[in-house]
């Protein structure tokens, strides 16, 4: 689980001020294949230019996941980035003081001498100012790759290819940006084997993009708490919740082809409500009256 490093007010006020700023100073210099954190890119476009590297020919992914990359930013390197196009010091002293603000946790106080802390309105432009350099020798390179913040695919033709291509990536996150790779969640495997933003791509003839079962796992377990019958809330406040979540999912997800999966899903959840919606109706029905009393002056089975 990350933390999150929430700036006061104040420090929030001054810090989108920063980026109002810095924004369109770094903004155009930004490769085309970063896609998270930035005005006029999003996730889906990531999985749309995804799609089109798998369909040229290109079945094999090196997928890289950067171990705790907001809690490894290097200071020093980011702020040398920084200081090639700001020639303010009083903003680079300003930044440098939010890179090193400690946290409070639990009542103290926790130093910080390297990550940028996520939270922050500042936060993700610090994240592709640095990962760019990673882009830039991407590109110089000749790969077809998409990044979205610090989850990078790079797609290649064989096995071999993304064996080369992960070993001298690595060397280069280690050596220049000063970060690390997560051997354990990194590989070099088929595209339709691996996930990409919560999704999938599969097919041979035709590239589609289907939700990855992960996802539908992590939604169904939500779904699950929501309607949990032990809440103690109405068949009401759990419509409202569930409206809610299901209408930024499904958002998301409609760029998927999943109708198998979500009329699954959509079954199941009907027949969780209409086990809430009875217990809801019998719970506010008036009590019976008491069985009225036989022949002999005994009170009636009830059965």
């Amino acid at each position: 689980m990350r933390q999150l490093g929430i700036p006061t007010v104040l420090d929030r006020f001054l810090q989108q001020a920063l980026l109002q700023v810095l924004e369109p100073l770094f903004e155009p210099t930004f490769s085309d294949h970063s896609y998270g954190f930035r005005s006029g890119k999003s996730a889906h476009q990531a999985l749309a230019a995804a799609r089109a590297h798998v369909a040229s020919g290109k079945g094999w992914v090196v997928d890289l996941d950067l171990e705790k990359f907001f809690d490894r930013v290097n200071h020093d390197l980011l702020m040398s980035l920084l200081a090639k196009r700001i020639g303010d010091t009083r903003v680079l002293k300003l930044l440098r003081r939010y890179l090193q603000a400690g946290a409070m946790a639990h009542g103290v106080v926790v130093e910080r001498h390297q990550g940028t802390p996520q939270g922050g309105p500042i936060s993700p432009l610090l994240a592709n100012l640095l990962l760019d350099g990673l882009d830039k020798e991407l590109e110089r390179r000749g790969h077809a790759f998409c990044r979205y913040a610090d989850d990078c695919n790079i797609y290649v033709g064989s096995r071999r290819a993304g064996e080369r291509v992960m070993a001298s990536v690595t060397r280069l996150l280690e050596r220049k940006l000063r970060l690390r790779v997560n051997a354990a969640k990194s590989a070099i495997a088929r595209v339709r084997e691996r996930t990409f933003l919560g999704m999938r791509l599969f097919g041979r003839k035709e590239v589609r993009i289907g939700i990855a079962p992960a996802s539908l796992a992590r939604c169904k377990e939500r779904l699950r708490q929501i309607t949990s019958r032990s809440r103690g809330v109405s068949f009401a406040q759990v419509v409202r919740e569930l409206n809610e979540h299901t209408a930024g999912w499904v958002n998301y997800f409609a760029i998927a082809e999943a109708k198998t999966h979500l009329r699954a899903l959509e079954g199941w959840l009907c027949r969780r409500l209409r086990v809430f919606a009875l217990e809801a109706v019998e719970d506010t029905s008036p009590p019976r009256p008491p069985p009225a009393a036989g022949r002999g002056g005994s009170v009636a089975s009830a059965q």
